[in-house]
């Protein structure tokens, strides 16, 4: 059985996901306080609670995986026989020409900030007394700040300059400043090296998917190894510290597999720090499958025997997919590509569009960002899919994984100028996806990566690459570590995260791929704060050059 929150079994506790700034009765709208004493079962649902808001960050239709993927050389949704056109929105992300009327960027906005907003109201009710915690009060309180830093983490990431809001009990009329990025990462660093020492260092079981020392020493490597893009000052040492605590923790390892990180049952994973839990017995809207539901086409319901149809929409960027040695399991085991087949091994057909009725056989090809067929594009496997589910299912999304880790330090001692000790490591990640001859010490060992490995560019070829323009080819030898790059590019493919790693390597706007043209735009490395925010709160002001 999973030990996780009870993020979806929160019965009388569900008060905790009203939406409001400020509570307005007693009652706090359905326990009367005095008559409630939580046991520690309790406690961990009113703490789950606000960890909830992780899932809708993840899920939501407009979010956060849709920008740390679609708008970098990793994977796209071009316009499909069945439509995924929705306005254009995809192929703006992909184009790099949002505004501040985006959805993408507004629905991010309140769902971090709500995720804010729970956490500063579970805070209230615990400190007010409202909801009675004696025993394990500050180590709880301060779980909740390392969980509300964890969504700042987010906003400080997407839009930089933002409102920091630490109170719940704010007065009618209330708006809060903006402050500027670098106050924004001032306050997480601080939240996360205040309260880390009160927090458990107790791994799995009850603090499983909940923030223990070991899941804030994570997030603050994770600010560490971006401090440079969010305040201009890098901050290498720092983040090889943070990452040595996890290290020498003893806690992790990395799996015998990848594909142990992603199974449907990963709660056991060794190599998981941090998880948001999924289990499909009690959600209803979209989980992990929404991954899934979203890339492989209708006809892929008989592969799993799904009760519901896919949708056919996200594929992998072809030029990203040519990248990998197809000797790399992580190359094998994460894509769905060539012929598909049902449980029972009949060929499947494409069921509309030009290829109605020919075989479905996925193919490393995509027109452009504007057409697409049923067989272009290879599809999402990353997350094993459970055999006769429905399109919710149990696998837990690993936020922090201890690949991660290894390969944060190893981007720093690479930076550093310590290019051998960082190959190691990066051989050390390398070493479970090349088996036989291709293993370490193999005749044709392809595991082993040097230093000097390292200090090359990318392999990856840039340059437009669709059927409405001429094709060019930029290739990445100019991106300084650029193979260090594509490391963490085949490590940690469809896992929301290619983003902040292009940004990162100076790639997000200078570059060119498939139907996207570099620019200038170095602006675009944030978002826009959203209309619909700058016309609530005055206070506001819009980041710069939108």
């Amino acid at each position: 059985m999973k030990k996780k929150i009870t993020y979806y079994i929160i019965a009388v506790l569900s008060i905790l996901t009203v939406g409001c700034t400020k509570l307005e009765d007693k009652s706090y709208s359905l326990i009367i306080s005095e008559d409630f004493e939580p046991t520690a079962e309790d406690l961990s649902s009113l703490v789950g609670t606000a960890y909830g808001n992780w899932r809708d960050c993840l899920f939501s239709w407009d979010n956060y995986i849709r920008i740390m993927e679609l708008t970098t050389d990793e994977s796209i949704i071009p316009a499909r026989p069945n439509g995924w056109v929705d306005g254009g929105k995809y192929r703006i992300l992909h184009e790099h020409k949002w505004t501040e009327e985006d959805p993408h960027a507004d629905n991010n906005w309140n769902t971090f900030y709500a995720g804010i907003n729970n956490c500063n109201r579970v805070i209230y009710q615990i400190e007010s007394g409202s909801v009675p915690v004696t025993e394990g009060k500050e180590s709880i309180i301060a779980e909740l700040k390392i969980l509300r830093a964890s969504y700042y983490y987010m906003l400080c990431d997407f839009f930089g300059n933002i409102p920091i809001i630490t109170q719940y009990d704010v007065p009618d009329g209330f708006l809060p400043e903006q402050s500027t990025r670098k106050e924004v990462f001032d306050f997480i660093i601080k939240e996360i090296k205040d309260n880390m020492p009160l927090l458990s260092n107790q791994n799995g079981g009850i603090m499983y998917g909940r923030f223990n020392q070991w899941g804030a020493w994570a997030l603050l490597a994770k600010m560490y190894i971006n401090a440079g893009v969010y305040t201009g000052t890098p901050m290498w040492n720092e983040c090889i510290e943070a990452c040595n605590k996890l290290i020498e923790s003893g806690h992790f390892d990395l799996d015998a597999s990848q594909k142990e990180v992603f199974a449907v049952k990963n709660e056991n994973a060794k190599e998981i720090i941090f998880a948001i839990p999924f289990d499909n017995k009690y959600i209803n809207d979209f989980g992990i499958t929404s991954i899934f539901i979203q890339s492989l086409q209708p006809a892929n319901q008989a592969t799993f025997n799904l009760n519901e149809a896919p949708y056919g929409g996200i594929c992998a960027t072809p030029q990203f997919i040519n990248t990998f040695d197809t000797d790399d399991a992580r190359y094998q085991d994460n894509w769905f590509k060539g012929d598909q087949y049902s449980a029972s091994g009949e060929l499947l057909k494409c069921t509309m569009g030009a290829y109605s009725g020919k075989p479905l056989s996925y193919i490393n090809e995509v027109p452009s960002i504007a057409e697409s067929e049923e067989v272009h594009g290879f599809r999402l496997g990353k997350f094993e899919i459970e055999m006769g589910s429905r399109k919710q299912q149990s696998n837990d999304w690993p936020l922090f994984r201890y690949a991660d880790v290894l390969l944060m330090k190893a981007e720093c001692l690479l930076r550093l100028g310590q290019a051998d000790e960082a190959a190691k490591i990066v051989t050390e990640v390398r070493a479970r996806n090349f088996k036989g001859d291709f293993a370490i010490g193999g005749t044709k060992d392809k595991a082993t990566v040097t230093g000097a490995d390292l200090q090359k560019g990318s392999c990856y070829d840039y340059g437009r690459r669709d059927n409405r323009v001429a094709h060019t080819h930029e290739g990445g030898d100019d991106i300084q570590y650029g193979r260090m790059l594509d490391e963490l590019g085949w490590e940690f493919c469809q896992e929301a995260r290619r983003r902040q790693d292009m940004i990162r390597f100076d790639a997000y706007t200078t570059k060119s791929w498939f139907s996207h043209d570099a620019s200038k735009e170095s602006f675009r490395t944030i978002l826009p704060i959203p209309r619909t925010q700058l016309e609530k709160n005055a206070n506001l002001k819009q980041n710069p050059e939108y």
